[in-house]
């Protein structure tokens, strides 16, 4: 059975020339309502090479038609100067959070054969939450112009005995070391192996393994013809976006398609099952609003709900004020997917409002705190519920789950030629 997580040829700059700490920058998807982050991040980067100057902050992403050329034009003097290609390989990685736990992983590519986005699509890689397809072209006009791809695509495996990832941890001593250095920022620290053929092979052979129909409907107790094999958990839209220009590609080239490089999408695979991996729920903040109108509309819709998943509760701020509003009978297994049907019909009668999705209890509290805003709070799912959930009910409501705080998110570092 062939997997669908294989080597890569992969891109990384000379560390002992480059400096990894200046060179690695967070996902472009994070503190979207704090581009003084972002400021910060270009001070201490200056006009030293880095991923920053290969990246888009997604808070940027209306400016993306003045910006691209440049890009674009670091992107291929990266390529000339800068990047080395290591062919056919992954790498083996250990990030040490700002916690201290040590969260492990794999960088490799994920074949988009094997995935789809769309809601009832039945492949090995699945999304975990729903996709808004109108943020797909917007990302698709980029990276059909990138001759690179920078992941922050997060990928997971439902894997209790720890043997695919943790293989690792003792065989590393064996394995070639690809970079070591600190994260900006408060991001902790990284360290990197490259993946010996042995470990290769291992790799893709437990992934097939997990794609196995037969064990599959013993694991989860549900027969499906097509196992979910590995569940997206960061960076859906980023690979949604790769779906999408690869079957552009496939339009035009048909079946030469399978052997051009947007056939595949660089990510990082991590065992749900890793102690270091927590799931945060992403918390909403509207904007531009008047609270006392939308907390009471908000109150009457949850009174009119007469579902049958257990009770809810919100903890609702604004203007240094908090108050509690409990669900009795809530239609969504989810609290956040009773906020976010609430929120997305709110907004069609209120278009001035708009809603960000926060990562952490501190940077609600602290924009909640802003003339005309709303922060929500509420519980978080339990993440050895997710693969499950997926299998009988799809993808869960965008934006659902965070795996981790902000700070934790992965941080580009290694690169592909995409064209």
């Amino acid at each position: 059975m062939k997997s669908c997580f294989v080597p890569a040829d992969i891109l990384l700059p000379d560390f002992d020339r480059v400096d990894g700490e200046k060179w690695a920058v967070i996902a472009c998807d994070q503190f979207t309502s704090r581009p003084e982050y972002w400021e910060r991040a270009g001070e201490l980067v200056g006009n030293s090479p880095s991923t920053l100057n290969l990246i888009l902050p997604e808070y940027r992403l209306a400016d993306a038609e003045c910006v691209l050329p440049k890009i674009i034009a670091c992107m291929e003097e990266y390529q000339g100067s800068i990047l080395r290609e290591y062919k056919d390989t992954m790498i083996y990685v250990e990030r040490r959070l700002p916690t201290g736990d040590v969260r492990r992983g794999i960088v490799g590519a994920v074949d988009l054969e094997c995935y789809d986005w769309r809601p009832g699509t039945m492949t090995h890689v699945r999304a975990t939450e729903g996709t808004v397809p109108e943020r797909i072209p917007p990302r698709v006009k980029i990276r059909n112009r990138a001759p690179l791809e920078l992941p922050h695509i997060m990928l997971l495996a439902d894997d209790p005995e720890k043997q695919i990832i943790e293989y690792f941890a003792s065989r590393k001593e064996k394995l070639v070391p690809a970079y070591d250095f600190d994260l900006m920022l408060g991001g902790g620290h990284i360290s990197a192996w490259f993946v010996d053929r042995e470990g290769i092979d291992h790799v893709t052979r437990e992934i097939a393994r997990l794609a196995d129909p037969g064990l599959a409907a013993q694991k989860y107790g549900v027969r499906q013809e097509v196992p979910l094999a590995i569940a997206v958990g960061d960076g859906n839209h980023s690979l949604a976006t790769a779906k999408a220009v690869y079957e552009q590609v496939k339009a035009e080239l048909g079946k030469a398609a399978l052997g051009h490089p947007a056939r595949y999408a660089l990510a990082e695979l991590v065992n749900i099952h890793d102690e270091a991996l927590t799931f945060e729920p992403i918390f909403r903040v509207v904007f531009n609003t008047d609270p006392t109108e939308l907390l009471g509309e908000f109150k009457e819709y949850c009174a009119r709900l007469f579902g049958g998943a257990p009770g809810q509760e919100f903890r609702i701020l604004a203007g240094g004020e908090e108050v509690i509003v409990k669900v009795e009978k809530p239609e969504h297994q989810l609290a956040v997917g009773t906020l976010q049907k609430f929120l997305d019909e709110y907004q069609k009668e209120h278009k001035e409002i708009s809603v960000d999705y926060i990562h952490g209890e501190a940077e609600v509290l602290s924009l909640a705190s802003r003339p005309r805003t709303v922060g929500f709070l509420y519980a978080g799912m339990a993440k050895d519920e997710l693969f499950k959930t997926v299998i009988c009910d799809g993808s869960l409501p965008r934006k659902a789950f965070s795996m981790g705080h902000a700070e934790e998110k992965r941080y580009y570092v290694e690169a592909r030629k995409i064209r």
